[in-house]
């Protein structure tokens, strides 16, 4: 995509911020040919003053996805609106888009129950490209898109992986990452989430990628709880588990924190692993630390650095990645 120069005033700030988005999208313009990447992040908190994501996702039409990380409360309310239209016309004006094919949110911690809640109730669906695979992204009825442009990396390195394996996808959301994995050749993937909403949508994606058959499962179901109760069910040669950070909903019973539970979750996960299988495990907490002398009976590798694109160099910490395998001195 190509940047349109902007009019403004070479000191205004909102120029500032105009030129650093030309500046990103020409730097991005021949790694984005040359990798065929169409859905991508352009911006992310460059400037302080403009503290914004904003990514581009290209189907039929290019769609642009802009979310401003909530002001502290102490900034005057006047200001921010004011900044944010400015920033939004800077954006259509460089982008060269009309005001229909850019979206925009206010992105704030999400605690509780309120990280399951619409935003809206559109269930207007725009039809992405990434690489070789079609996913159904939605702009307005969640925070999020249902395509996380981070994993990208982590997406084709199961791609990669999957050849001949038996594929199980944990805390699946939109199931991206069963697709790469079914298209790399997985002999069957079991795909398990506990939104039914989100299970719809991977259906919906195994189909618009001509993934269909008994060989692809989808399970609606608490991981946690399915975990324990599927013990000694199919052993997976690879498996993506990429859990929240906190979790707490109506089907709970309990809470779910990353920090606190991931070394059972690991170790619960890893039993349904065949000898030589190998398990990535993700998660977006920052400052996340792994428990590694909780986990001595496997050898855990960090891929984190690897598995970060180019277009979130600036955001290293948006998630982490660990390649995990028994260790040789365990049976």
């Amino acid at each position: 995509m190509n940047a349109t120069p902007v009019t403004q005033k070479p000191d205004d700030p909102v120029q500032i911020f105009a030129n650093r988005l030309q500046k990103n999208v020409k730097h991005l313009r021949r790694w984005l040919n040359r990798e065929n990447i169409h859905c991508y992040r352009i911006y992310d908190a460059d400037i302080p003053e403009y503290n914004l994501a904003i990514d581009v996702y290209q189907g039929e039409k290019c769609w642009i996805h802009v979310q401003e990380y909530a002001a502290p409360k102490h900034i005057d309310e006047h200001k921010t609106h004011t900044r944010q239209q400015a920033a939004l016309s800077a954006i259509k004006e460089v982008m060269d888009i009309p005001d229909e094919q850019l979206f925009f949110k206010v992105r704030r911690q999400q605690k509780g129950h309120t990280q399951y809640e619409k935003l809206a109730d559109n269930k207007t669906f725009y039809q992405v490209m990434e690489g070789r695979h079609q996913f159904l992204v939605n702009f307005q009825d969640y925070l999020d898109t249902g395509l996380f442009l981070d994993h990208r990396n982590t997406r084709q390195l199961l791609e990669q992986l999957s050849h001949g394996k038996h594929f199980l996808n944990l805390f699946a959301y939109t199931a991206s990452a069963t697709v790469y994995a079914a298209k790399g050749g997985a002999i069957s993937t079991t795909t398990v989430d506990m939104s039914n909403t989100y299970l719809k949508w991977a259906s919906n994606n195994l189909t618009l990628n001509n993934i269909q058959g008994k060989a692809h499962q989808l399970i609606q179901a608490n991981c946690l709880e399915w975990l324990k109760k599927n013990q000694t069910q199919t052993q997976y040669g690879l498996i993506f588990l990429d859990p929240p950070s906190f979790s707490s909903s109506k089907r709970m019973t309990s809470t779910f924190d990353v920090q606190r539970d991931h070394v059972q979750l690991i170790k619960d996960t890893a039993k349904l692993l065949a000898p030589d299988g190998l398990l990535i495990f993700s998660n977006n907490r920052r400052h996340f630390k792994m428990e590694l002398a909780a986990l001595s009976e496997f050898k855990i590798e960090n891929i984190t650095r690897t598995t970060l694109p180019k277009d979130f160099v600036r955001n290293p910490h948006i998630h982490n990645c660990w390649k995990i395998t028994r260790s040789h001195e365990v049976d």
